[in-house]
């Protein structure tokens, strides 16, 4: 069965790719190897990263395409390969996995979805700033280590206590 994404050239979309063992903290643990992994991947197949989140278990990203590019499933692909080449085995790996040469690091699919406008862009970016509040990591997003937010504070265009009133971190959830 062939699983159907949209593809759109120049297109934006957010992504949650999630490890296999959703109890894991391999993603923090080895945050050197992801973002070696990111940084190679993308010098060969170029995208505008919006924001990006990474939890010990899973990640949040948005990215816009190139404008003669839709393949945003193909730097997926490279980027959990480099990572998983990059970590120790670990892992136990189904039959199934293992005749596909698969290590068992990752969930196979991710999840995506196609950025409207401007303000669905700015609701996804938000809820990828606030992720790590949201799962009880940390107070104030800020404060979260891997994430885009520390970026958009040095730009100024978030203050360091962004959404810290408890009742703004439900309303980031629920406006998606």
């Amino acid at each position: 069965m062939r699983y159907r994404r949209v593809k759109i050239p120049g297109g934006t979309f957010f992504f949650t790719i999630n490890l296999a063992d959703r109890r894991s903290t391999l993603l923090t643990d080895c945050i050197a190897s992801l973002r070696e992994a990111v940084r190679t991947v993308k010098l060969r197949h170029p995208c505008h990263i919006h924001a990006w989140v990474v939890l010990p278990e899973h990640m949040h990203a948005i990215w816009t395409m190139p404008g003669e590019d839709d393949d945003y499933s193909m730097r997926w692909m490279l980027i959990k390969q480099r990572f998983s080449r990059a970590i120790a085995s670990y892992e136990r790996v189904n039959a199934s996995k293992r005749r596909k040469g698969e290590r068992g690091v990752w969930q196979r699919r991710f999840w995506e979805h196609q950025i409207r406008d401007d303000i669905d862009l700015g609701h996804h970016i938000d809820y990828v700033h606030i992720n790590p509040v949201k799962h009880g990591y940390v107070e104030r997003a800020s404060a979260w280590p891997y994430s885009s937010i520390h970026q958009y504070i040095r730009r100024g265009d978030l203050a360091p206590d962004w959404a810290c009133d408890p009742d703004l971190h439900e309303l980031a959830g629920e406006r998606l």
